[in-house]
């Protein structure tokens, strides 16, 4: 019949030790056997090759950290045409080395971009704080909304223990920061039942959108200025700015100060850049050498773990040192199987 299948056979293999990685190998490469297990009741933490395995697990997550780092940047990963064959087992810890190597060198460089990156976001966020806040300062009566209480009454406050006069005596405080534009009408009710009408709350819009420095997203802020007497409001009002993960800056007590705060954003901001640019550049250049040989760092590791996978499934003979294993193979394809099996133990003599 035309779909009848091909005419199988049991073979038994037994493979030299030291040859029996490229004897599998060979055979893998062919693709024409199929292997039995003859370790069905030894679990897979307690075979033969487990710590090879493992070793292959560690490489695979080295070149998974590998291919996301270059597909952040952007960057194709070349692929080779010609069909690539596994290491021989001498190559498995220069490879292993190599990754490592480069994975120490990647997470550092990206550990300082990191660092540089929310440095930049701190001076920028903070060069909008100072220069909304100006305009806070300078318009405060116009600022002013109807809610708050720009006049005190004589009444004395269970809060403060003063009188609404005694608290216009009382140390005068500034919080400023920026908070994510969704949580502004929660953060502004808190405020006002919190610390009893005590406190004046001006904010604005940022014209550009920024990363937040926590989650790393992208969201709309709002640069506020909170205004508040004596320092039992004051500790109130940073108690609150945490719970909703306000961005807190110092603000300047004078125009002048704010001026020359400016300055010295400006000329870090900069510095910043210009570091910051640089490390792009070198990590660019590793990543880009690196995806030269990713796509055979791929192929080959799994390779290499499917040859351990099957080495575990044969059974190991004490008497004469070597390997048994079973495999279901075509009648037709017995001189193919012996011929792999032969190449397999001639490369090992070449070595």
């Amino acid at each position: 019949m035309v779909f009848r299948s091909e005419e199988m056979c049991l073979a038994q293999l037994f493979l030299q030790s030291g040859s029996e990685y490229d004897c599998i190998s060979a055979l893998g490469e062919l693709g024409l056997v199929e292997f039995r297990d003859l370790n069905p009741s030894v679990s897979s933490f307690q075979r033969r090759f487990v710590s090879e395995i493992k070793r292959c697990e560690e490489m695979e997550r080295i070149l998974g950290f590998l291919l996301r780092e270059i597909q952040k940047a952007n960057i194709a990963v070349p692929r080779e045409d010609d069909c690539l064959i596994a290491p021989p087992p001498r190559q498995v810890l220069e490879i292993m080395e190599q990754l490592q190597r480069l994975e120490m060198e990647l997470s550092e460089v990206a550990r300082n971009k990191e660092k540089l990156q929310r440095n930049l976001l701190e001076l920028t966020e903070y060069t909008h704080m100072l220069k909304i806040t100006r305009t806070f300062i300078h318009s405060r009566s116009r600022a002013l909304g109807p809610q708050y209480e720009e006049f005190p009454t004589m009444e004395t406050d269970s809060v403060t223990g003063c009188t609404g006069m005694q608290r216009l005596g009382a140390k005068l405080g500034f919080v400023s920061g920026l908070i994510q534009r969704v949580k502004v009408e929660a953060f502004e009710r808190m405020l006002w039942r919190v610390c009893k009408g005590y406190t004046i709350l001006s904010y604005a819009e940022v014209d550009e959108t920024l990363t937040d420095l926590d989650t790393g997203e992208i969201s709309e802020s709002v640069v506020f200025l909170i205004s508040f007497w004596g320092d039992q409001i004051g500790q109130k009002v940073q108690k609150i700015c945490d719970c909703y993960h306000c961005h807190l800056y110092p603000h300047p007590e004078n125009d002048e100060e704010r001026a020359d705060v400016l300055d010295s954003l400006r000329t870090r901001m900069q510095d910043l850049n210009n570091v910051l640019y640089r490390t792009e550049d070198y990590l660019r250049q590793v990543l880009q050498k690196a995806s030269e040989s990713a796509f055979s760092w791929v192929v080959q590791v799994k390779k290499m773990k499917a040859i351990y996978h099957i080495l575990n499934l044969c059974s190991f003979d004490v008497t004469n040192k070597c390997l048994i294993a079973e495999v279901w193979c075509p009648v037709s394809d017995l001189t193919n199987l012996r011929v792999a099996l032969e190449e397999g133990s001639v490369s090992v003599h070449k070595m």
